[in-house]
């Protein structure tokens, strides 16, 4: 007779089993049973992963328990402890991990087309993820979790720091100094400040009108720095001369002079 394996070590597929249970009379009465499948132990720690980032998803990470993770995975709690046995803890580390893991490749672009094209298309992913995972996203950056720690800031801090590399990678400045990386990384702190205000301000304005936004305050903010740095004004000249007419750049500067011709005394 086969042995009977530990539920927690399978999850349910498609369809039922049949056991036959002999009575007195002779007959056997069908008892449909789900079937299970076992899982390798990724397969199994993606399952819990996955679960619980759902769950940091819709909720601060102090208001997500372990019992919460186990019935969203369809397992028992000693099986979350069984994969991490540093508990919450552990398991809001591993998932912070795995949303970090999605956030620095936001920004992983190839090395063609104008740069707000690429700009774009990063922070249509980012903002994507921000949309998706709102109040976790809340609590991460916030900060005041009760589960912050040390290892949680550094995780998200790196973040910060993979995305301005991707960006100062773009910009073709092998060793940039240090007015051009203040700017770039001031630019990735407002895009996490506008996604916060973005959330409180009941996700208004859209998706797109938002991510245009934020490419218009990265070519003015990089305007800006040339004005007074050398390096700077010429990464910027180069990444302006691949951009269009009819793109972003062409567009902003079409609305910006009426603004800046009315300071023509000023010169």
């Amino acid at each position: 007779m086969d042995p009977v394996h530990p539920e927690h070590l399978y999850e349910p597929t498609s369809g039922p089993v049949t056991l036959l249970f002999m009575n007195g009379s002779g007959t056997a009465p069908a008892v449909p049973r789900p079937a299970y499948r076992r899982l390798s132990v990724e397969q199994r720690r993606s399952q819990l992963l996955t679960a619980a980032l759902d769950l940091f998803a819709q909720r601060a990470p102090e208001d997500v328990s372990l019992d919460d993770v186990a019935l969203a995975a369809g397992v028992s709690r000693p099986l979350v402890y069984r994969y991490f046995p540093g508990g919450k803890q552990q398991l809001y580390e591993a998932a912070l991990r795995s949303a970090a893991d999605i956030l620095e490749r936001c920004f992983a672009e190839p090395d063609t087309g104008p740069l707000t094209q690429r700009l774009s298309r990063a922070l249509d992913r980012y903002l994507a993820f921000v949309d998706e995972h709102d109040a976790g996203f809340s609590a991460l950056l916030q900060g005041g979790s009760v589960v912050e720690t040390t290892r949680t800031t550094a995780i998200v801090d790196e973040v910060r720091r993979a995305a301005a590399d991707q960006i100062l990678r773009h910009l073709g400045e092998p060793e940039p100094g240090l007015r051009l990386r203040m700017t770039v990384r001031m630019w990735i702190t407002a895009v996490e400040a506008a996604s916060l205000i973005w959330l409180d301000e009941d996700k208004q304005p859209a998706l797109d009108e938002l991510r245009n936004w934020l490419v218009d305050h990265f070519i003015a903010l990089l305007t800006a720095t040339a004005a007074g740095d050398p390096q700077t004004a010429r990464v910027t000249r180069a990444a302006l001369k691949l951009e269009t007419s009819d793109g972003p750049a062409g567009d902003l500067a079409r609305r910006a002079l009426p603004v800046v011709s009315g300071a023509a005394h000023l010169l």
